[in-house]
């Protein structure tokens, strides 16, 4: 088939929810909305999307029917990149490793944002007298909408297969071992990088080795962390900690990404992979939270 040029007109349909993905798309003129349920009554509209952004791309990443429709909100011109061409598109555009990274931490975090939201709505209506609960009717109502139009498709998302294909992939030159108790970074410091959690277990925390430390989470290989310290540069808000001996940890900067494609382009391939299972998780913990607000307003 081959990457090649698309026109489409204002109103167009590009990508259909619900259909098998076998390629992606990258936004070159225009503008596209994205929509759930675009066949019923009331669409919701997820986001527009703007020159120079990826879709379509979850479908191929991981292998999933297409999770929403994309319209041509105006004019609109595309690239189509077959899956099965995503290495070569890769090779070719190495710069573009990074932009589809971007856009995929993007969307992890504004749908973490509405998940926040989510469960502080969640938390006021539980505490809501039926007063109170009359007058949050306008935010609650948002979420049962989205609650009702979703319930068939919350489906829980493993990231068991993730890490077993993670395991195959020897670390990198940039990998490090950590004794119990080392510090990997420290919180309110600036990251320039991610990191892969090879072996052994790493923990984060606030005020750590302070008298008011607290550890906050804390993950097993194989695993990742520290991802907007790649894309965006933002300080860890957290410190993290080796938590066993010989934690075998990864580090990836900005820079490495295209020798790494080019020495191991399936570590690039299951990193993307990893950004779009968390897309998927968070929608499911934000699709549960719904139903959870659904289920408390009817029966309170």
């Amino acid at each position: 088939m081959g990457m090649v040029e698309k026109d489409y007109r204002s109103g167009e349909v590009i990508v259909k929810e619900g259909e098998t993905g076998k390629s992606f798309f990258l936004l070159l003129e225009g503008n596209a909305s994205v929509y759930a349920d675009y066949d019923k009554k009331d669409p919701l509209r997820l986001a527009v999307l703007e020159p120079g952004e990826f879709f379509g791309e979850m479908a191929i990443i991981e292998d999933y029917t297409r999770s929403a429709t994309v319209v041509a909100k105006t004019n609109a011109k595309v690239v189509e990149i077959p899956g099965d061409e995503l290495y070569e598109f890769f090779s070719e555009n190495p710069d573009q490793i990074l932009e589809l990274m971007k856009h995929l931490a993007a969307r992890v975090e504004n749908m973490t944002a509405d998940l926040n939201n989510a469960h502080s709505l969640l938390e006021e209506l539980r505490a809501s007298d039926e007063g109170k609960k009359k007058s949050l009717f306008s935010k609650i109502k948002k979420h049962m909408d989205i609650y009702q139009n979703n319930k068939s498709k919350i489906p829980e998302v493993s990231p068991e297969t993730l890490k077993e294909a993670f395991a195959a992939i020897p670390a990198g030159p940039n990998a490090k071992n950590f004794r119990k108790g080392m510090i990997i970074f420290k919180e309110d410091t600036e990251g320039d990088c991610m990191y892969i959690l090879h072996k052994g277990r790493v923990g984060f925390y606030t005020a750590y080795r302070s008298r008011d430390e607290e550890e906050v989470t804390a993950l097993d290989a194989v695993s990742f962390f520290g991802m907007m310290g790649l894309i965006e540069g933002e300080s860890r808000r957290f410190s993290a900690v080796s938590e066993s001996n010989d934690t075998l940890v990864e580090s990836v900067r900005q820079e490495d990404l295209e020798q790494i494609f080019k020495d191991t382009p399936d570590k690039v391939i299951l990193i993307l992979r990893h950004l779009s299972n968390q897309i998927r998780r968070t929608n499911y913990d934000f699709l549960s939270t719904c139903k959870e607000i659904t289920e408390t307003y009817n029966n309170k």
